[in-house]
C-alpha cells in the first residue's frame, strides 16, 4: 500500500503490537486520544474520534484506516460506548467515504459474542478436545454494552460497504497478551492473540483482496472456540504462536521469574 495507513487508537496494546511488527512496513499516520509519552516516529495527531474536524483531519489523504479508538472497558457505562464506541465510529466512516478511503479495518472484539459462553458450554469449549466453534458467521451475542458497541460497529461497516462500497474487515480481537498467553487461565489460553500474531493479521487485513469480512483474532492455539479458517481462506492469515507452547511447570517457572 503506497498511502498512509491511518491507525487510530495508536495508543493502545493493540496499537502498540502493530507498530512492532509493522512500524517500518508502512506510512503511518497515528492518532492517539492523549499526547503520547514519547515522540512518535510517525507523523501524528491527537484527538478524538468524537470530534468530526479531527477525524477529517486524521482521515485526509490515507488510503485505509485501521481504527482501534474507543473506550476498551468491558463494564464501560452506555453514554461512553454510545458516544465513543458507536458515534465515533460512524464518525470515522462517514469521513472515511468522504475522502475515498478504500478499506476500514474494525477491531472489533470478542465480547461482541461473548454471551455463546453460557454455563453448559464452558469451561468444555475452552479445551483443545472441543470442537465447539464460532466461525464469524453467527450473529453476535454481546455479553455486556462494550460488546453491544462493537456489535454496532460491525452492522455500521456493513451498511458502509454496502452503500458505499468500502472494503471493511472486522477483526474479533481475543486476548491480546505480549511475550507469553495468561497462565492458569483457560479461556485466556483458548482465546491468546500473541503479538506477532496481531501484527500478521492486521498486515493481512491491509493487503488481502477481499470484500466485507468478519474474521476472528487469535492465535493458532490448540485451545480455541473461535474458528480461524475464514481468516486464512480471505485473508491468507498464518498465524505462528500457541498458547499450548506455553504449557507445563518449566513454562510457568520460567514466566514467574520475569514477574
Amino acid at each position: 500500500m503506497d498511502d498512509p495507513v491511518l491507525l487510530t487508537g495508536a495508543g493502545g496494546r493493540v496499537g502498540e503490537a502493530i507498530l512492532q511488527g509493522l512500524g517500518e512496513q508502512y506510512d503511518w499516520r497515528l492518532m492517539y486520544h492523549n499526547p503520547p509519552d514519547e515522540e512518535p516516529d510517525h507523523e501524528y495527531l491527537v484527538g478524538d474520534v468524537i470530534d468530526e474536524a479531527v477525524v477529517r483531519e486524521a482521515v485526509d489523504g490515507v488510503g485505509a484506516i485501521i481504527h482501534l479508538a474507543g473506550d476498551p472497558r468491558p463494564s464501560a457505562p452506555w453514554k461512553s460506548v454510545l458516544s465513543n464506541n458507536i458515534d465515533g465510529t460512524q464518525k470515522m466512516y462517514e469521513a472515511a467515504v468522504e475522502a475515498g478511503v478504500e478499506r476500514f479495518v474494525y477491531a472489533s472484539s470478542n465480547h461482541a459474542v461473548g454471551a455463546f459462553e453460557t454455563d453448559e458450554r464452558t469451561p468444555e469449549m475452552y479445551r483443545a478436545d472441543d470442537d465447539y466453534r464460532l466461525d464469524g458467521t453467527e450473529l453476535p451475542r454481546p455479553g455486556n454494552l462494550y460488546g453491544v458497541s462493537k456489535a454496532t460497529g460491525e452492522v455500521l461497516g456493513r451498511y458502509y460497504h454496502d452503500e458505499h462500497g468500502i472494503t471493511v474487515c472486522n477483526v474479533r480481537i481475543g486476548n491480546l497478551t505480549e511475550d507469553h498467553p495468561p497462565i492458569d487461565y483457560e479461556r485466556g489460553q483458548a482465546m491468546w492473540l500473541s503479538y506477532p500474531d496481531c501484527a500478521h493479521l492486521h498486515e493481512r487485513t491491509l493487503e488481502a483482496d477481499y470484500e466485507y469480512e468478519i474474521v476472528y483474532g487469535i492465535s493458532d492455539n490448540d485451545r480455541k472456540y473461535y474458528s480461524l479458517e475464514r481468516a486464512k481462506e480471505a485473508l491468507g492469515y498464518e498465524p505462528q504462536d500457541n498458547s499450548a507452547e506455553w504449557d507445563g511447570d518449566e513454562h510457568v517457572a520460567d514466566y514467574e521469574r520475569t514477574v
